[in-house]
């Protein structure tokens, strides 16, 4: 694990509670995978060769077109921001924060997410 990886953990435990969703095993390179938690799709963008945090969690739902298909976009890199292009509308959604580049009043939900081990495990309230 890169120390910048190391660092994100140590400031994310303070998080409540977190669940493991799935193993390592289960994530794609420089794809998503989507998991349930609590209610709520959230689609883990796994990018191995990224600088610094590698492993992201944001919400599935597209609210342009009301469907669950995040997850499925496309991953890349726009003014060095790395973000998931919505398959239906293909506006871009920073993995960071979960803005929108084309309409900033549009905002995904982000969750905290982390390794331990070889588990993913994802930061709720």
């Amino acid at each position: 694990m890169s120390q910048s990886n190391t660092q994100r953990i140590d400031s994310l435990k303070n998080t409540e509670v977190w669940q493991t969703v799935c193993e390592q095993q289960d994530l794609v390179s420089n794809s998503g995978v989507v998991v349930w938690l609590d209610g709520a799709q959230v689609a883990l963008f796994y990018l191995p060769a990224a600088e610094g945090r590698t492993l992201y969690a944001i919400d599935n739902h597209d609210p342009q077109s009301g469907a669950n298909v995040i997850g499925r976009g496309l991953v890349g890199s726009i003014k060095g921001d790395l973000v998931v292009a919505s398959p239906i509308y293909k506006q871009h959604f920073r993995l960071e924060d979960g803005s929108c580049l084309e309409y900033p009043q549009q905002r995904l939900r982000v969750w905290p997410v982390r390794l331990n081990g070889d588990e993913v495990e994802v930061g709720r309230a």
